[in-house]
């Protein structure tokens, strides 16, 4: 799953630099300073390696910060919220209906490589970091060994593209491969025996400004 979704990623960021080659860079494009609002996606945590803990899946709301400081490099952070809802849950084996989802709150510092440059209508970009990831008890999950916020460190991989309208606004579509590492103070319901992996994916509206 991770090579595939590394390569799958590798052909979007390759396919459309193509695209953003040849576009007009006095007509759109990024700016020094991107500000991104994604009020649209989802993550998905699968189940680990052992089967012992759960698999879930948020709603993702978020918003981020990018310093472009040259043309072809990026510096970003982010914030994000994971938005619990009913589903069933798979844990220990056992697939239990109707539990809602523990919510999630991220934050990553992530370096950014647009391989076309920043400065066209199409921007695909390779983007990888570190960061945090907060999961949060819920009294009915406590039953499910959930008792307690737990945080984790996080690395991250993915990419995706950029499309601007002009010099001040855009739209941005996004994939992230998210590793969790476990941790001894986590409770079994997530990250206490394995190292978890989630995806998320995201559509954000992004404004761009600065020379």
């Amino acid at each position: 799953m991770k090579c595939s979704m590394i390569a799958f990623t590798t052909l979007l960021v390759f396919g459309t630099a193509t695209m953003a080659a040849a576009q007009d860079t006095n007509e759109a494009g990024a700016q020094r300073v991107e500000i991104g609002v994604f009020p649209a996606g989802g993550t998905f945590f699968t189940q680990g390696s052992s089967g012992s803990e759960a698999s879930f899946k948020n709603y993702a709301l978020g918003a981020s910060v990018t310093a472009n400081i040259s043309r072809f490099v990026g510096l970003e952070g982010e914030i994000g919220e994971g938005i619990g809802f009913k589903q069933t849950i798979d844990f220990s084996q056992i697939s239990v209906p109707n539990l809602t989802s523990p919510s999630t709150f991220a934050y990553n510092g992530n370096v950014a490589w647009y391989p076309g440059g920043k400065d066209h209508a199409f921007v695909p970009y390779v983007t990888g970091g570190l960061g945090g990831l907060t999961i949060r008890a819920r009294d009915e999950l406590a039953t499910f060994d959930l008792t307690r916020n737990t945080t984790f460190l996080t690395e991250n991989f993915g990419g995706g593209v950029k499309w601007f309208a002009n010099r001040v606004w855009g739209l941005r579509a996004d994939y992230r491969y998210i590793m969790v590492n476990k941790s001894d103070s986590a409770d079994p319901f997530f990250g206490l025996n394995d190292s978890r992996v989630g995806h998320r994916v995201y559509g954000s509206v992004v404004f761009t400004f600065g020379q």
